[in-house]
């Protein structure tokens, strides 16, 4: 009787999983002038509450924004976004984010994250590899507000610095690796 429980579980949250994720979402727009001005709007909060992203951003080669990122799941879970790439502070393409994951997991969060690529090859590579496979290609650093204090341009020396915000919901476990970012034509 267990395995049958567990079983009908899986199946109606990842349904349940899937149809959140590709329902109507405001996050989710197709529409190129929302998505830039989320990703915008996004940015600045980020700036307003973290110092190092904004000093981080004057050296930036690129930032891509995901400003709302949708993850569910229970032991199947899946997440998603749309997201802009900003250089010298005008939105230049989008891209989609999408990831799938199984284990010990169970919730319904929603989050954005911004990438400031700090690098030409890192800024290349997004578009060069036809899809970018996050923990594939260009170092990646996820910087949690104790880094944040001590970043500074002269510190950093890895390609690409991730920041994560605007965290709701319950979620076990939170992270980019793993997720496929490609660009979108809205």
């Amino acid at each position: 009787m267990s395995n049958l429980f567990r079983s009908l579980a899986i199946l109606l949250v990842g349904s349940l999983t899937i149809a959140v994720l590709s329902g109507p979402r405001r996050s989710m727009a197709a529409d190129a002038a929302e998505i830039s001005r989320e990703a915008h709007a996004a940015l600045a909060k980020l700036y307003d509450t973290t110092p190092a992203a904004k000093i981080l951003a004057e050296k930036a080669k690129g930032i891509l924004v995901f400003p709302s990122i949708l993850k569910a799941g229970f032991i199947v879970g899946a997440q998603g976004g749309n997201g802009a790439l900003v250089v010298d502070g005008k939105t230049v393409a989008y891209y989609n984010t999408s990831a799938a994951s199984y284990g010990l997991q169970a919730g319904v969060q929603e989050f954005g994250y911004a990438m400031f690529l700090m690098t030409d090859s890192a800024r290349q590579y997004i578009d060069k590899s036809g899809g970018w496979e996050v923990g594939v290609g260009p170092s990646i650093v996820v910087v949690d507000a104790g880094a944040a204090k001590s970043l500074t341009t002269t510190t950093a020396k890895d390609d690409v610095y991730a920041f994560i915000f605007s965290q709701k919901g319950l979620m076990a476990g939170l992270g980019i690796q793993g997720s496929k970012i490609t660009r979108i034509n809205p």
